[in-house]
């Protein structure tokens, strides 16, 4: 039995009264959409704010129920539904909580929109490198000792900004202490934690960080539950994050025209992993243990299994992930993301009743395994190199800003502060961000994306050899 979903029952009660439209938006309920017959079905639950359909800035009927409703499914005092993705959860949470000048903390391997959130809110971050993991071929969380380190230098840091899980699935065994830590130090510890929706389905996947301590918590539910693209959610805790705060920022910062269909998959996606019973896990499980045998049985594979039982990396004897990843798009599967050593698929979080192409997809990655392994080049693969443990930018974001630029060739950018972030994506996470320095191992690891056809996001021009620095005399 489905657990209740208001918004998705106020939609469906709307469109029994067979509505005319003389409001926005201006397909008028699909009637003047030249979409597809299968996009324009959906365009009749494209509203507005009309009356019984409530207000996500300011709730008080359906979407008021369905955010009480999620924050008793994740435990947690306050819970927001996010339609501009975990981007604005973390814009928002991070205004909530610091000021301009505060010095914050950052998980140096944090996605791009914490960069962005830190630039907006001007504050000066202090980033913490991660650990390399020899076992998942990662850069993973960061440790106990790191932080300590840093809120030792910092004493008057206002924020620690973690990353949980990281995007393979990998998560830290130091967590819940690190948490206590900042606590006892006055420090709020705010998460971003997209990938970890589904946590909640219990073990053998991880522990939220919601559930260790933390004070605020973004979750992407679009990415592991049944929402779709750019559903999100926000959870607080405790009286570190203030309440009013958040909601102020999330008023300035999501559209003032929700989508409808983004709400009601997040209400669905909400009651799905609520109904989430031992029966459906224990069916995923047999499922995905299915799955891992028969690709086990594929010659030149390997499969590693993430700590997030929803991630799979898989790795082909003396090939690159950009390489199979090419390969596989050419059979019509399609996975997550490559990196240098391997192929990042994320599992469907499957009930009982839900069938998934396994077997099929099983004989397509065979297919791609053994045309990989046919080309005749091999592909070097290449470690992400792990900066300084605890650095900051040589100059403050307000002193990029008013700062003078140059484009110049990569070869001569050692030793220059970058004035613009490249980011290789996926995963999103900036190789190097404003006001940071250029150095070897920096442009050699450029290099080597370029080499393998990385997209690479942010200020760059690239296509003509050229980065973006601060001018000499601004430097010095």
């Amino acid at each position: 039995m489905l657990e209740r979903r208001p918004i998705v029952s106020a939609l469906s009660d709307f469109q029994k009264q067979d509505p005319i439209s003389f409001h926005v938006p201006g397909h008028k309920n699909g009637l003047l959409s030249n979409l597809p017959a299968g996009m324009a079905a959906v365009l009749s639950y494209d509203l507005t704010e009309l009356t019984g359909l409530d207000d996500l800035h300011f709730p008080q009927e359906a979407i008021e129920e369905a955010q009480i409703l999620l924050a008793e499914a994740y435990a947690a005092d306050r819970s927001f539904l996010l339609v501009n993705g975990s981007t604005v959860g973390n814009l928002a949470m991070i205004h909530a909580v610091c000021k301009e000048g505060d010095q914050v903390i950052v998980q140096r391997n944090s996605h791009k929109s914490i960069f962005h959130a830190l630039e907006l809110a001007k504050v000066q971050p202090i980033y913490i490198s991660p650990q390399w993991d020899d076992d998942s071929l990662t850069v993973i969380s960061l440790s106990l000792q790191a932080i300590q380190a840093a809120v030792g230098n910092y004493p008057n840091a206002k924020a620690l900004v973690l990353t949980y899980p990281s995007y393979y699935g990998m998560v830290s065994e130091e967590l819940a202490d690190i948490i206590q830590f900042c606590h006892r130090k006055g420090l709020a510890v705010l998460v971003d934690e997209a990938h970890g929706a589904h946590f909640q389905a219990g073990t053998p996947f991880p522990v939220s960080s919601l559930a260790l301590g933390a004070d605020a918590v973004v979750q992407s539910a679009h990415k592991t539950l049944p929402a779709m693209t750019m559903g999100s959610f926000l959870h607080l805790q405790g009286t570190r994050v203030s309440e009013k705060k958040v909601e102020k920022y999330l008023r300035m910062f999501q559209s003032s025209s929700p989508s409808y269909l983004l709400l009601a998959s997040l209400d669905d996606a909400r009651s799905f992993i609520r109904s989430y019973s031992q029966s459906d896990l224990r069916n995923f499980l047999q499922k995905r243990a299915d799955f891992i045998s028969s690709l086990r049985t594929i010659p030149h594979l390997t499969v590693f299994e993430s700590d997030d039982s929803l991630k799979l990396l898989l790795r082909v004897e003396n090939r690159s992930g950009f390489q199979f990843i090419r390969k596989l798009e050419q059979t019509g599967l399609y996975a997550e993301m490559a990196d240098s050593y391997q192929v990042l698929l994320i599992l469907p979080l499957l009930k009982q009743g839900h069938t998934y192409p396994f077997a099929e997809a099983r004989s397509r990655i065979k297919d791609a395994v053994r045309s990989v392994r046919e080309e005749s080049s091999e592909m070097a693969s290449f470690q992400i190199q792990v900066p300084d443990e605890i650095s900051v930018p040589e100059l403050s974001f307000e002193e990029i800003d008013l700062a003078d630029y140059e484009w110049i060739p990569y070869t001569r950018a050692i030793g220059r502060i970058a004035a613009g972030t490249v980011i290789p994506y996926p995963p999103g996470i900036p190789l190097i961000i404003a006001g940071e320095k250029w150095t070897t191992a920096k442009l050699e690891e450029l290099m080597n994306y370029l080499a393998s056809a990385v997209q690479i996001q942010g200020e760059h021009r690239l296509d003509r050899r050229q980065l973006l620095v601060l001018r000499q005399d601004e430097e010095s």
